[in-house]
Formats: structure tokens, C-alpha cells, sequence
């Protein structure tokens, strides 16, 4: 086992970040939202996460596997977040909102389209109320066209965008990615739309509301693939692991397991020819220029494939490695989390938490040379900060948070 890093309350912490002094209203649930914020907040920002008193982010029951009574789903994307449990639908809950929001540069949220609007937060609303604030929207597929309104779910976003057309092998099925990445690319989105809507406010003063779109990601998603059916008009189609215009790209099995090859030039393929053993590869007319090597794709896979079936992956890797050819071992999910790289690059660390004691989760994978990001907090249990908040944000004293508790409006605290 990899040693982690171990972080706490006073180990290890960050205390600034590059966003530090930034305050954003978390209005999202599931992932894209919440992966979005969890940047946001490692970077410094500090996240106020709005959750429903009864349940609140529906990925806290999403399990098993669970850390005690959170689920490994939720702990993974709500570090670095406070949690404050409001009843929306009380008018006094969307007052307290409302507070909150004008006292923060951002506000997220990933709810129907015209949700906001109906308690009450039109544009006009933010203009008089919360005008230097940005506003964004994340959505399945934006406010216009056949589908404008509709709720978008990354599994079906996959199937219609396309991606799952070209991605399983050849002659196989449609495959979707193994984890929810049009969710994933979507909050990622989001987070630059949000940085730069920001830089917008230093220069203007002014808020605007950004509007991203899982149906948009998941189109933009498709890159290089999408141009060459612009510039060309020809239907893309499934290459398994291979790659559509480069050769050889792919896996190919060794003796005792499976190794991945990334030859992206004609000087790689001449020294995979003489490592291979056989160095006359390079001169065949069939595979001299990497537009060859794509027109005899089966053929010069096979060949490679016939060479490295005898020998075992280290083998193979010690000799590509040795001559700078681009490979890897295709690795299980736990040799990935457990490699030495991951433990050199800290992606991997162990975080104090309230009820589940001692978790892994995972690192940052960005690093600032001058504004550490950082993990400051536990992902918090629901409702876990709803009293610091009011108190230290909005400034309403005991008795009325006592009152707000009586009426339903907020969670009795238990912590």
C-alpha cells in the first residue's frame, strides 16, 4: 500500500488559495455542480452548499460503498464546502436566499430552467438586489430549441451527442465511458465560464449570468472527431482503443497482461520497428508515413500484436521506455490509486471527517507555486454549518435562528 498523506484541522491545511475571499452560493446537486464548486472551494473559494433539510444532495444516499452514513459518491465531490439546510419552500427560506446571495460574488445552480425565476429571482431581481453577481445556470440542453427546458442525465447525453457511437470496439456495441464524463467536462465548464465572468466584473461592475449546458458539453466534447466529419462529411465510426487517424495507437496483449502504445510520429514508429525487432517496418511502403500506417491499420497492428505476445509488459515497457516510446501498462483502477506516482504527486490523501473517521479521497491535481489550493474542510454532514452561517454571514442572532428552527424553515442543529 502507498503511504497518504494524512490532512486535518491543523495539519497540513491550506489556509489561502487562489480564490480566497470569494464566496459562492452552491444551489447544485448530483455532479456537475458539485464538481464545479469543489474546484472552486479547493481553490480557495469559500462554498456555502444550499441543501433541502430533508435529504439534501441525493448522492448522500447513493451507495453502497458508504463511510459511515455518507456515501463514497457524495465524499468524493463536496470537500471544501459548508453546508447550510434550508426549507425553499418556505418564503422565509427564499428570504434567507436571497441575503445570501447578495452577499456573494456567485451563484450556481443546476435546477429546470425557470425554477429561479418563479421564487422570485428574475434578472430585474438581481440587478436591484445582487448586481456585481454571477450568475450560473448549468442545464440538460440550455432555454431554446426542441429540447430547451428538458432535464439532461450524462448516460443519455453520451448516447445523443454521439459519444457512445464512437467509443466500444468495432464491430461491438455502443459503449458509454466508465464514469459520468459529459457531468464531469460540464463543471469544468462552468468553473472557467465562472472565472471569467468574474475577470468581466473587475472591468465592468457588472454581474451576468452564464448559461452551460450538458447537451453543449457533451457536442463540444466530441472534438477532433466532430471536425473531421465538418471538413469531410464522412460518419465517424468506433476504432476501440485504436485512434482514428493515428497508427499504431491502441492496447495490444503481452504475455501476462495488457500494454498501451501512443506512436504519434514516424520517428517513434521507426525506433517501435527496431525495438520490435524488426527494423525494415519503418521502410515498407505500407507503413513509411503515418497516413500509410492509417491506411494498413490491421495489418501493421497485427504485426506488432504477433511480436508482443511473447514477452511480459515490464519487458516490453523497460525496452520502449529505454528508446522514449510513448507507453503504459494498462492498469486496474486500485494499481492506479496505489502507483508511486500517485503517492509522489500527493493524489491520494487521508482526511479527518466527523462520523467516518479516517478517509481517503482524492488529491488536487493542480498545483499554484504561490496561492496553494488546498483541502480545508471535510465534506460536510447536512445542514453541518447552517447556524455559522446565518450567524457570522447574516448576522441573525440565536433566538431568531431558534425561531427559523421551530418553524421548519432551517434543520435543528445536532452537531
Amino acid at each position: 500500500m502507498i503511504e497518504t498523506k494524512q490532512f486535518g484541522k491543523n495539519n497540513g491545511m491550506a489556509t489561502s488559495g487562489a480564490l480566497s475571499g470569494l464566496r459562492v452560493i452552491d444551489l447544485t446537486r448530483i455532479l456537475a455542480g458539485p464538481f464545479c464548486t469543489m474546484n472552486l472551494g479547493d481553490m480557495g473559494a469559500e462554498i456555502i452548499k444550499i441543501e433541502n433539510p430533508k435529504g439534501g444532495d441525493d448522492t448522500r444516499g447513493w451507495g453502497p460503498p458508504f463511510a459511515g452514513e455518507e456515501s463514497a459518491y457524495y465524499l468524493g465531490v463536496n470537500r471544501n464546502k459548508k453546508s447550510v439546510a434550508i426549507n425553499l419552500k418556505e418564503e422565509r427560506g427564499l428570504e434567507i436566499l436571497g441575503d445570501l446571495v447578495s452577499k456573494s460574488d456567485v451563484l450556481i445552480e443546476n435546477f429546470k430552467s425557470g425554477t429561479l425565476e418563479k421564487w422570485g429571482f428574475t434578472p430585474e431581481w438581481f440587478k436591484a438586489n445582487a448586481p456585481k453577481v454571477v450568475h450560473c445556470s448549468i442545464t440538460g440542453y440550455g432555454d431554446d430549441g426542441p429540447k430547451g427546458g428538458m432535464p439532461g442525465y450524462d448516460f443519455l447525453l453520451q448516447a445523443e451527442s454521439g459519444l457512445m457511437s464512437i467509443t466500444g470496439e468495432e464491430r461491438g456495441a455502443p459503449q458509454k465511458l466508465g464514469v459520468a464524463i459529459v457531468d464531469v467536462c460540464t463543471g469544468q465548464y462552468a468553473a472557467i465560464s465562472i472565472l471569467a465572468a468574474l475577470r468581466s466584473v473587475t472591468e465592468t461592475g457588472r454581474g451576468q449570468r452564464v448559461d452551460v449546458s450538458l447537451f453543449n458539453t457533451s457536442l463540444t466534447m466530441l472534438i477532433n472527431v466532430a471536425s473531421s466529419y465538418l471538413i469531410s462529411g464522412t460518419s465517424a465510426k468506433r476504432f476501440g482503443n485504436g485512434h482514428p487517424t493515428i497508427v499504431p495507437y491502441r492496447d495490444f496483449p503481452c504475455s501476462d497482461g495488457d500494454i498501451a502504445i501512443a506512436v504519434g510520429n514516424d520517428g517513434q514508429f521507426e525506433r517501435l520497428s527496431k525495438v520490435l525487432g524488426h527494423p525494415g517496418w519503418a521502410q515498407d511502403p505500407r507503413f513509411i508515413r503515418n497516413q500509410d500506417r492509417v491506411n494498413n491499420r490491421e495489418t501493421c497492428e497485427k504485426l506488432i500484436r504477433d511480436v508482443l505476445v511473447n514477452k511480459t509488459v515490464s519487458h516490453w515497457i523497460n525496452e520502449f521506455e529505454a528508446e522514449g516510446i510513448p507507453c503504459s501498462k494498462i492498469n486496474a483502477v486500485e494499481e492506479a490509486l496505489e502507483s508511486e506516482q500517485a503517492s509522489a504527486n500527493n493524489m491520494v490523501l487521508n482526511l479527518d471527517h466527523p462520523t467516518a473517521g479516517s478517509i481517503k479521497m482524492m488529491g488536487i491535481p493542480y498545483n499554484f507555486s504561490e496561492t496553494p489550493a488546498g483541502i480545508r474542510e471535510h465534506p460536510p454532514l447536512l445542514g453541518e454549518h447552517t447556524h455559522e452561517v446565518l450567524d457570522g454571514v447574516l448576522g441573525i442572532g440565536s433566538e431568531d435562528i431558534q425561531t427559523l428552527e421551530d418553524n421548519g424553515v432551517i434543520n435543528k442543529k445536532s452537531f
